[in-house]
């Protein structure tokens, strides 16, 4: 088997929908027994030094967009997390039936504010860490 380089991957994955990929991730989470979520520990040790914490809240600039509840509208929460996220249906349905749980981790304040208004739009109660 010929070894493809990075960019030729890069172009193979361009290619494939949205549902190939997260697919192709799932099989190759499960072959190499890894996982493909964002390290979320990582963000939280800074805040151990007094007023460096003070400092590092202040610049923050990774957000946490957390779905709180799902509202009536469930249905269109999920078309929703759908499209923020790459998840399929049985995914994203699960997520929105266990809130609270984090839809999108380490965004910039922009993505957060915009998945927050779609969200809340869609008619669920978001927070943003």
């Amino acid at each position: 088997m010929a070894k493809l380089s990075t960019d030729e991957l890069l172009e193979a994955f361009k290619e494939m929908t949205l549902i190939e990929l997260s697919e192709f991730v799932k099989q190759f989470e499960e072959t190499f027994g890894v996982t493909a979520a964002a390290p979320v520990a990582a963000a939280a040790a800074p805040a151990a030094g007094g007023a460096a914490g003070g400092e590092e809240a202040a610049t923050q600039d990774e957000f946490d967009v957390v779905l709180e509840a799902a509202g009536d509208k469930k249905i269109n929460v999920i078309k929703e997390v759908r499209a923020l996220t790459s998840l399929g249906l049985k995914e994203a349905k699960d997520l929105v039936e266990s809130a609270p749980k984090a839809i999108l981790e380490g965004v910039d304040k922009d993505a957060a504010d915009k998945a927050k208004e779609a969200l809340e739009g869609a008619g669920a109660t978001v927070t943003v860490k």
